[in-house]
C-alpha cells in the first residue's frame, strides 16, 4: 500500500529575510520545534513552494523549513532575475540556516531543487545531515537542450507545437534564446504569452499520465511568469555552473548519506542523469520508480519520498 502525505498543518513561524541585493525571501517553519531540521528546495528555478511540501515530513518528528528562492513564490520582488544566480541561492541557504540557529539539516529537493541541493551540499558538506533528491537535473547544456530544443519534442510532438508557436521559425534554432528575448520584452502581452507557453509545456510533460491539476498550476499567470523568466535566465547562463560541475565535485558528497528517487519515464529530466549521479556518488541509494514521470505528486514517487523522510527520521533522531 502506497504511503500518503502527512496531515495538513500550518507554519508556526513565517517571515521575510533580507538577503541583500534588494531581495527578501519568504521563509516558514512548521512541524516540531526542536525536531530534526529539514529544508525543502522547490523546483524551477522560480516555481515557489506549495503547502503540501510540508506534508512530505512527519510533523511530530521534523522541524520543517520551506522557503521561496529569489524571485519565486512569496519572495520579493516577484520574478526578479537581477542578482539571481546559483551562487546567490547557495549563500541564501546558509543565511537561512544561520538565522534559524540550525547546525545541520536534511536537504530535500526535486528537479531544480535537486540541482540546488547538490550545489549546496558540495559547497557545505559539513552542514548536510542527508540528501533526498527527486527528478535529478544536472543542468548540463545537453540536459537543457533535451527539453527545450531537441529530444522531448519527439515524445510530445503535439504539445511541442504549442510550445514553439510564439517563436518565428527563423528563431527556432535556439529556442531558449528566443524565449529569453520575449520573456524580457517591454511588451506585457508578449511576456505573458511566452510565459504561459513555456510553463504549460513543462506542466504537460511532468507526469506519466497527463494531470490537469499539474497543468493548471503551471498555467497560473503568477506561477508562469516567475517560472518562465527565472528558468530562462538560468538556462541561457548555463545555470551559472561550470561544465559538469555537479558530477565533477560529487566526491564532496562521500560522507553524506542519500536517496535518489527518479521516475523511469521522466521526460523533463531523463533517468540517465540519476544513474550518472549514482555512479559518482555510490553511497546514495537509487530508486527508479517504474510507473512514474517527473512530478513529485505521482503515487510511486510520493511513496518513495515519504519512505525516505521516514527512514531519515529513524536515522537522525537523537543523532
Amino acid at each position: 500500500m502506497s504511503r500518503t502525505l502527512y496531515p495538513e498543518h500550518l507554519p508556526w513561524h513565517q517571515f521575510h529575510l533580507e538577503v541583500g541585493d534588494g531581495h527578501e525571501l519568504y521563509v516558514e517553519e512548521s512541524g516540531r520545534r526542536g525536531g530534526i531540521p529539514a529544508v525543502y528546495l522547490h523546483g524551477g528555478p522560480g516555481a515557489g513552494c506549495e503547502a503540501w511540501h510540508r506534508q512530505l515530513f512527519d510533523p511530530e518528528r521534523y522541524h520543517i523549513v520551506l522557503f521561496d528562492q529569489r524571485g519565486a513564490g512569496r519572495s520579493r520582488p516577484h520574478a526578479e532575475v537581477a542578482n539571481n544566480t546559483t551562487a546567490h541561492l547557495v549563500a541564501d541557504m546558509e543565511r537561512i540556516r544561520e538565522a534559524l540557529g540550525l547546525e545541520r539539516w536534511l536537504v530535500v529537493g526535486g528537479s531544480w531543487g535537486s540541482t540546488l541541493a547538490l550545489a549546496y551540499a558540495e559547497a557545505h558538506p559539513e552542514r548536510v545531515s542527508g540528501l533526498i533528491l527527486r527528478g535529478i537535473f544536472l543542468c548540463r547544456d545537453e540536459d537543457i537542450a533535451w527539453f527545450y530544443q531537441q529530444g522531448a519534442n519527439r515524445i510530445f510532438p503535439d504539445h511541442w507545437q504549442d510550445f514553439v508557436a510564439p517563436i518565428p521559425e527563423a528563431e527556432r534554432d535556439d529556442l531558449v534564446a528566443a524565449y529569453h528575448k520575449r520573456l524580457f520584452s517591454d511588451d506585457e502581452v508578449t511576456r505573458m504569452r511566452a510565459a504561459e507557453a513555456w510553463s504549460v509545456w513543462e506542466g504537460r510533460c511532468a507526469t506519466l499520465r497527463g494531470s490537469q491539476a499539474v497543468i493548471d498550476h503551471f498555467a497560473d499567470p503568477f506561477v508562469a511568469l516567475s517560472l518562465a523568466r527565472i528558468e530562462c535566465h538560468y538556462f541561457v547562463n548555463h545555470a551559472f555552473l561550470e561544465p559538469d560541475q555537479l558530477l565533477r565535485d560529487a566526491d564532496r558528497l562521500r560522507d553524506i548519506p542519500g536517496v535518489i528517487v527518479h521516475g523511469r519515464y521522466d521526460i523533463v529530466c531523463p533517468a540517465d542523469q540519476a544513474l550518472a549521479l549514482h555512479r559518482a556518488w555510490p553511497r546514495a541509494e537509487l530508486k527508479l520508480i517504474p510507473d512514474a514521470g517527473h512530478a513529485a505528486s505521482e503515487p510511486g514517487i510520493l511513496d518513495a519520498l515519504l519512505a525516505a523522510t521516514d527512514a531519515f527520521a529513524e536515522r537522525l533522531e537523537g543523532a
